[in-house]
């Protein structure tokens, strides 16, 4: 029926607990946590974006739990008793969240003695005799037993849910799927293999799997224990027999209170527009200033009386709303994806490239078969040059039905790959047309592999990162991805890949996706990213991220793009050797283990290393968690072990082993490309916030330096034939960073005669130098420069407190300079909110006035470190973008596929591939680069010192 009602039922408490976890700690002006509730805001703002363009609901309801207590804990006084209290910083935020409830005009109801389940099933009860359809917005599985249809007076009446999570309806199939019987029988199921986030005790040693096989041949919970007696011996007819009483009192527990009273009637629950006054009140009250941002860029009036989308509520008036440091959004229509055009001819494609080439701005965007650059097929490319002027060029889409690629699927109508990539050749060279992406970087190798040349770029992720690093959104932490900079700066959802190509075993790959939903997806991405550069790009030269933005990381994206795909060899059976090794001594070292334990245990839990440790040897020093467990922490043994506990020596080695195992010596056997021969590591330009890259998949930037192992490993990556590895390393340079930074001239005296500097601070610290002297000097200079705190200094130094607080006086006496770095940049980050590298670069703060003693301080240490480390790692990317044309210059560059060729970026570290007669003249090009890098941008007062080894392998270079 047209006007059936339609009733949604939100879990707000799960929201809570998914927002506090999902987002870093925030405050707002007042110094009240608020991170809790920010997400929520922003996830009940979604929702309601979500469900207003689905046309769902009429009725909609937030319901949360009164508190920890209710009628179960009578029946069962260890029910959730096991459950730690809530953090200590999210107490003050519930009363907050009610706030933010209501702020959208919503109905808030929480009951006393009752949990929100059991309100949630007695609303969806109520509507569903009523005739409604109910909606419960959760994904949680007690709540699956009300899923399903009844008789209601005009039809059918059916409870579903809507896991918001995964995008994704549940319903009576999917509950089965899960649980292999009926939502009626969900309960019974739940009673047998109990639940121990709940303390809900179950029978022991029933899984799922086995409690759902027992319900589905027994019917119901009394049938399937009553089936013991007749069962053969076993361990699960014992337990059967003996925890009957456990799954009976389970039942009780896990059976949802239907009849709670309804303090707000259904009907009072419609939904209405949005008044724009009491959410406004509470955005500004909690410094939500990016929220403010998106209802303020919202249309006129709702369309229709039940809108939910809170950008489309009416306007605030200007009065009082304050505009900080907010830029205005360019004037644009609501993104429509009916607009966009599915490209299938080459007439057509030929129009777009004559649009792009007049509009010289074109977003472009890839769809592919994988996320592996390095292997993934093309599937198609999208284009955009307007809000919603945009389209997608289909060019691997296997039949519309999605039946699958085999070679007789019927094909949709598309231009051949080849014959599009060479149309749109000359567009995507063209130094005419700007092209830009959001992490561009995979789109440049992806289409690279096709040679495809696209230049020049623009990124809009990039950009973001250099405005907003480490604020994000309003002083949130926040990526820079392509949905969470749509959200945040246009107010708009993407469609998410989940709801194209579906999830899990249903799942299909996007070349099977019908075209008219793939050009919705595609196009939205290409038209998002358009809207995006439009908002972002003019930021820069207001807020001053234009220098470092076109001086450091755009001219390093192809450059990065490029080490990419040269990737890098390895001696797969080197590894293999050093695999089977570490298996070996881990063995020996198990072995050991267990004898001075007295049993055998699983050495990488840690309850049950904790549990060996400190109760059955009795070693001091133990200190358990709020899970009631022993802390087996590095330090913890470490501690063990410098008290003389063999086991916690043995047992570090063992975990270093089992490490280095996984993560790289099996790990990069597997990451091998089939058709390279090399390991292609992928680079993030946003993954760190001071600026340095960050390496993953695999992440080739962690293999330790020092140690034996570590260098065994290095030993593994290997030239070519003919070929030697070049390491190129910066010496000591955030130490000369900090000398010039901070003006210290006994430093700067000691770089630029090439002294040894933990030698000249040790004979400044102690007066002589000695091994002893030095390497405490080693470690103060670095620990300095990290803001490390008196505890934290005597951790590394082995002193009491007072002692290391002695040590950090005397250094800031010898070298005040450095003193008044510190305090100089924490006065002008508390002021600013942000610190600065010497290119420009600004990391932001948002907790460095924190009435929280931990967030502050360790906001302050980060702030220390900041501008030195940031700078390094521009200076290094300075040298990566200047370094190929240099190379190339000196007649040194690829030749062939041969020449010198850039590898890895490991922190100050640059490693090449090249032949061995042409290592000397390299080694000069590439140390004149490094050492030149922050020129004439910024003129340093300390030389940058190089240090350059070659060999076989990356070990030899070092």
């Amino acid at each position: 029926m047209a006007d059936k009602k339609h009733l949604y039922l939100v879990d707000g408490s799960a929201y809570i607990f998914r927002a506090y976890h999902r987002l870093p700690p925030l405050t707002n002006p007042e110094g009240t946590p608020v991170g809790a509730v920010y997400g929520y805001t922003t996830m009940l703002w979604k929702l309601a974006d979500d469900l207003d363009a689905a046309d769902g609901p009429t009725h909609l309801a937030v319901i949360l739990d009164k508190s920890s207590h209710s009628f179960r804990n009578e029946i069962y006084d260890q029910y959730k008793a096991n459950r730690p209290d809530p953090p200590e910083d999210l107490v003050p935020q519930f009363p907050l969240i009610r706030d933010a409830t209501r702020a959208f005009s919503l109905p808030c109801i929480e009951e006393p003695d009752v949990e929100a389940d059991d309100v949630i099933a007695s609303y969806a009860r109520a509507a569903q005799a009523q005739g409604w359809d109910v909606t419960i917005v959760s994904s949680d599985k007690d709540l699956m037993q009300l899923v399903g249809e009844e008789a209601g007076p005009n039809g059918p009446a059916k409870i579903d849910m809507l896991d918001t999570m995964k995008s994704a309806r549940i319903g009576p199939e999917e509950v089965e799927e899960k649980f292999g019987v009926t939502p009626d029988k969900v309960g019974d199921v739940l009673a047998l293999m109990g639940d121990t986030a709940d303390n809900i005790p179950g029978i022991y040693g029933v899984g799922p799997k086995t409690a759902s096989k027992l319900i589905a041949e027994h019917g119901n919970l009394t049938a399937a224990l009553d089936s013991a007696e007749d069962m053969k011996k076993s361990k699960l007819k014992e337990r059967l027999l003996e925890h009957r009483a456990d799954a009976e009192l389970s039942r009780i527990l896990v059976t949802l209170k239907e009849d709670c009273e309804l303090p707000v009637p259904l009907e009072d629950m419609a939904l209405k527009s949005i008044p724009p006054g009491p959410l406004t009140e509470f955005l500004q009250a909690h410094g939500f200033t990016s929220l403010l941002r998106r209802l303020d860029a919202g249309s006129g009036s709702p369309e229709r009386s039940n809108d939910l989308n809170p950008a489309k509520a009416q306007k605030a008036g200007d009065e009082g709303t304050p505009e900080g440091n907010r830029q205005p959004l360019p004037d644009m229509p609501a993104v429509d994806r009916s607009a966009y055009e599915c490209v299938q001819t080459r007439d057509a494609l030929d129009a777009w490239i004559a649009k792009c080439m007049n509009a010289r701005v074109v977003a472009v965007d890839t769809e592919t078969s994988a996320l592996d650059a390095m292997q993934a097929d093309l599937v198609g490319i999208s284009l955009a040059v307007g809000p919603n002027d945009a389209c997608y060029i289909p060019l691997d889409h296997h039949n519309e039905g999605g039946g699958g690629s085999d070679m007789f699927a019927e094909r949709p109508e598309q231009i051949a790959r080849e014959d599009a990539l060479e149309a749109l050749k000359p567009m995507l060279a063209s130094d005419a047309v700007l092209k830009i992406g959001q992490n561009i970087k995979y789109d440049l190798n992806v289409l690279a592999r096709y040679g495809v040349d696209v230049s020049p770029i623009d990124d809009t992720m990039i950009i973001s990162f250099a405005l907003d690093a480490g604020r994000g959104e309003a002083g949130i932490g926040g990526g820079h991805g392509m949905d969470e900079l749509s959200q945040r700066h246009l107010g708009h959802t993407p469609l998410s890949f989940k709801e194209i190509c579906g999830t899990g075993k249903k799942q299909i790959p996007f070349g099977e996706v019908p075209l008219d939903r793939a050009t919705e997806y595609a196009a939205e991405d290409a038209d998002v990213t358009w809207r995006l550069h439009k908002h972002l790009k003019p930021r820069l030269p207001v807020e001053g991220g234009t220098k470092v933005y076109e001086r450091v990381d755009r001219p390093l994206i192809p450059v990065v793009a490029m080490m990419e795909r040269n990737g890098i060899k390895v001696d797969r059976a080197r590894l293999a050797k050093l695999s089977e090794e570490f298996a070996t001594e881990m063995g020996k070292l198990e072995t050991l283990i267990h004898e001075e334990a007295g049993e055998e245990f699983t050495i990488g839990s840690p309850k049950q290393l904790g549990t060996i440790l400190f109760e059955k040897l009795g070693y001091k020093g133990g200190r358990k968690g709020k899970s009631g467990q022993f802390s087996t922490d590095q330090a913890i043994l470490e501690k063990l072990a410098g008290d003389g506990a063999e086991i916690a020596t043995r047992v570090l080695e063992w975990r270093q082993l089992s490490k280095l195992k996984s993560t790289y010596t099996d790990a990069l056997q597997a990451a091998i490309n089939p058709d390279t021969g090399r390991v292609h590591t992928s680079y993030s330009l946003v993954g760190a916030q001071t600026g340095r890259l960050s390496s993953t998949d695999p992440n080739l930037q962690n293999i330790p330096i020092r140690t034996a192992i570590g260098r065994q490993i290095r030993e593994a990556f290997v030239a070519d034939d003919g070929n030697v590895l070049l390491a190129a390393d910066y010496s000591q340079i955030e130490l000369r960073l900090a000398a010039h930074m901070a003006d210290v001239p006994s430093l700067k005296e000691a770089f630029e005669q090439g002294e040894d500097i933990h030698a000249r601070t040790a004979k400044e610290m102690y007066g002589e130098v000695t091994r002893d002297t030095r390497a405490a000097a080693k470690t103060i200079n670095f620990a300095i420069l990290y803001g490390i705190s008196r505890w934290g200094l005597a951790g590394r130094l082995g002193v009491d407190s007072d002692e290391a607080q002695e040590v950090i006086n005397t250094y800031f006496d010898r070298f005040p300079g450095i003193q008044n770095y510190i305090s100089e940049t924490l006065i002008q980050v508390k002021e600013r909110g942000y610190s600065e590298t010497l290119f420009g670069r600004k990391t932001w703060f948002p907790r460095i006035n924190s009435k929280n003693q931990t967030e502050r301080q360790g906001s302050e240490r980060a702030a220390i470190n900041a501008p030195i480390q940031g700078t390094s790692a521009d200076i290094i990317k300075r040298a990566m973008a200047r370094m190929m044309p240099a190379l190339e210059e000196a007649g040194l560059g690829p030749r062939n596929g041969k020449g010198v060729r850039m590898l890895l970026q490991v922190h100050d570290e640059l490693v090449f591939e090249l032949p061995e007669g042409d290592v000397e003249a390299a080694s000069t090009v590439i140390e004149k680069v490094m050492a030149e890098a922050a020129e004439p941008a910024v003129k340093l007062s300390i030389p940058l010192g190089v240090d350059i080894g070659h060999g076989k392998s990356w070990g030899e270079a070092h």
